[in-house]
């Protein structure tokens, strides 16, 4: 694969033998189970590896809208996915010259603009990678959206809370999970 040979693998996202594409996941229709999870686990690896790192957390947010019930055997070797979130962040490839864009902001916005299936939980992941950004990220170059916050009066919630939804209406296992990624 040598078109992905910008950055090496993420190593809490599946190994791939072939770049992943957009016509892969739209093979996929309607589905959003196990196939659409592993399927957007393997497009974020692919995104990551061709130096696109804003794009492989946008997968990653595809990731953990799938509609899974926490039995399927991809979860055993790819648990939601905190930890690529944590590992691609620290990795800092803005360093590089590649696009991160303010993962801080765009998770700010997505979970206070949840709709659809599962927004409940959904909004709380993303709050959840908002925690993780605001860890790893230095608020200088990062800032979440403070216009937004003085409009809506917006509290963002803390660790504790984010932790007893996900312990709440998360899969079994899933707020352990994001606290590790913290770590």
């Amino acid at each position: 694969m040598p078109e992905l040979l910008t950055n090496k693998p993420c190593a809490f996202l599946p190994r791939i033998t072939r770049a992943v594409s957009a016509a892969d996941s739209r093979a996929l229709g309607k589905e959003r189970g196990e196939a659409f999870y592993r399927l957007c686990l393997e497009y974020a690896q692919t995104k990551w590896m061709a130096g696109l790192p804003a794009q492989a957390l946008l997968q990653l947010n595809r990731a953990m809208s799938a509609d899974l019930q926490g039995d399927e055997r991809c979860l055993a070797d790819f648990p939601m996915p905190y930890l690529p979130v944590s590992w691609i962040l620290k990795e800092r490839p803005d360093r590089k010259g590649q696009f991160l864009g303010n993962p801080r902001r765009h998770w700010q916005h997505y979970a206070t603009r949840m709709s659809g299936p599962r927004a409940e939980l959904r909004c709380w992941r993303a709050w959840a990678c908002y925690a993780i950004a605001s860890r790893i990220l230095p608020h200088s170059g990062f800032p979440h959206d403070v216009e937004q916050v003085e409009a809506e009066a917006l509290a963002m919630p803390g660790e504790q809370e984010i932790v007893g939804m996900l312990g709440d209406i998360g899969l079994s296992g899933e707020a352990e999970l994001w606290r590790e990624s913290l770590e």
